[in-house]
């Protein structure tokens, strides 16, 4: 996984260019490496790691949804945060997310599937911190150098665009807004759609239609929330 073979949407691999020669990145491949020699299974597949950088290019980018790491089942993971692929059960927070859709846009209908990706490609950036898990072991990836790159990639935002919405959810995405320069960006913060904290504050915290708001006041197109 040097720069030169990783497929990324060309505006993000220019502003990310630095990261793929600084130490953290070669410990970070090194370690992707052995945990591959030693047999482990690694999700999402290696093709689909720097989706959400490829499925929303830099220039297109409307608003940020900031995830923890890859879901660790079976043809869960995609490079989508809380997305998964057609014909796989949403799971408990992706349910959530949906019910509060359907409570906040008029009209909406709670979708047969889980997958995101219409999201992305109208400008919904929807990234983990953390990129790759080991199959069944969550959070097995963290400290590994993958937040060091993905905070790279939030500040890149925050530097070089100018009115974009965040999406905060939860203790660990809120830590964050350090990175988001708040004198040009919207940062809006609920508690993390899990079923352990949806009821502390994300359901009704009706950050779709707020999304959409801002951006039309931004001059922007508002995203279509259906899937």
């Amino acid at each position: 996984m040097s720069s030169s073979n990783i497929q990324l949407e060309a505006a993000w691999k220019e502003q990310l260019k630095d990261e793929f020669e600084k130490p953290y990145f070669s410990e970070l491949r090194n370690f992707l490496k052995q945990e591959k020699q030693a047999g482990k299974t690694i999700y999402p597949a290696g093709q689909n790691i720097f989706n959400a950088f490829n499925s929303t290019p830099f220039e297109k980018v409307k608003v940020v949804i900031i995830g923890q790491d890859p879901y660790h089942g079976p043809s869960q993971a995609h490079g989508l945060c809380f997305s998964v692929q057609e014909g796989i059960k949403p799971p408990p927070s992706l349910v959530n997310i949906f019910k509060e859709l359907k409570s906040d846009i008029d009209g909406y209908t709670i979708p047969q599937h889980g997958c995101l990706q219409k999201w992305a490609d109208q400008g919904v950036f929807l990234m983990n911190a953390i990129l790759t898990v080991e199959g069944n072991n969550p959070a097995s990836h963290q400290k590994k150098g993958w937040e060091e790159f993905t905070n790279a990639a939030i500040q890149k935002l925050s530097s070089h665009r100018q009115g974009l919405v965040f999406m905060l959810w939860g203790a660990f995405a809120q830590q964050k807004a350090a990175l988001i320069d708040d004198r040009k960006h919207f940062i809006l913060k609920a508690a993390h759609p899990s079923p352990l904290s949806a009821y502390n504050g994300f359901f009704g915290c009706r950050h779709f239609s707020k999304a959409n708001e801002i951006l039309v006041s931004e001059g922007k197109t508002p995203i279509d929330w259906q899937t």
